[in-house]
């Protein structure tokens, strides 16, 4: 991204390596597309969760972690078709999803969701998910814009919800033994430093894909936001080689 497409968003500024004020100003009818339903779907989210924002986690990373996957199945499709490197894209967008994914076994710890929201993450996942994968085949610059955006919303969440805990109305229980393995946190981490390197990923993935949005329509890239270090899951062949 280039400095005259990023505008200053208001937000906290603390947290590890996450830049709070990214946000891609949209440069033509895709671009608003994207952030259209981005700000629908935030309207939704806001209005159905309001600041229960560990239910509110629980199923909006269900849906994050579809992207990834889709993007990765279909690139590596794409590479095989075209006998073409796929210059890093897949493992990037593979790793994104297990991400995604380890955010939400995080937050079921936190938050153990009601049999309504099991139905929604059920239902939400399969209609993103057919949704997304149109989108993919038809506009993958304008899939990737969506997702960078998604992340900005993320961003701004997890803002939020760092101030309900700062704040007293969340409690700032115990890190989930999930997340003090997955990152490697101290034994006596708490949901305020889960919260803070769920934010740094999220600021990660914002600016991967919309790095790749950018790749697909020519533009300059941008700086990437550094993912806080995480355990890395071995294949099982791996493990038994």
């Amino acid at each position: 991204m280039s400095a005259a497409q990023l505008e200053p968003a208001a937000a906290l500024s603390e947290g590890p390596q996450t830049d709070l004020t990214v946000h891609f100003r949209p440069g033509g009818a895709s671009d608003r597309f994207a952030l259209g339903v981005t700000k629908f779907l935030r309207l939704f989210a806001d209005t159905f969760f309001a600041k229960r924002y560990g239910h509110r986690a629980v199923v909006l990373e269900t849906v994050a972690a579809v992207p990834g996957m889709v993007g990765a199945t279909l690139n590596h499709l794409k590479c095989l078709r075209r006998m073409e490197d796929d210059r890093g894209w897949i493992r990037t967008l593979m790793d994104e999803a297990e991400n995604e994914r380890m955010h939400l076994m995080t937050f079921i710890e936190v938050c153990k969701p009601t049999a309504f929201e099991r139905f929604m993450v059920i239902s939400a996942q399969w209609v993103f998910y057919m949704f997304f994968f149109g989108l993919y085949i038809l506009a993958p610059k304008t899939a990737h814009r969506l997702v960078g955006y998604f992340e900005e919303e993320a961003v701004i969440s997890y803002t939020h919800y760092l101030a309900e805990i700062d704040e007293g109305r969340s409690p700032n229980v115990p890190a989930p033994k999930t997340a003090i393995r997955y990152w490697n946190l101290p034994a006596d981490a708490t949901l305020r430093d889960v919260v803070l390197v769920v934010r740094a990923d999220e600021a990660h993935h914002r600016d991967v894909n919309h790095g790749f949005a950018n790749a697909l329509a020519g533009l300059p890239q941008g700086a990437i936001a550094a993912c806080p270090a995480h355990v890395e899951l071995v294949p099982n062949w791996k493990a038994a080689a």
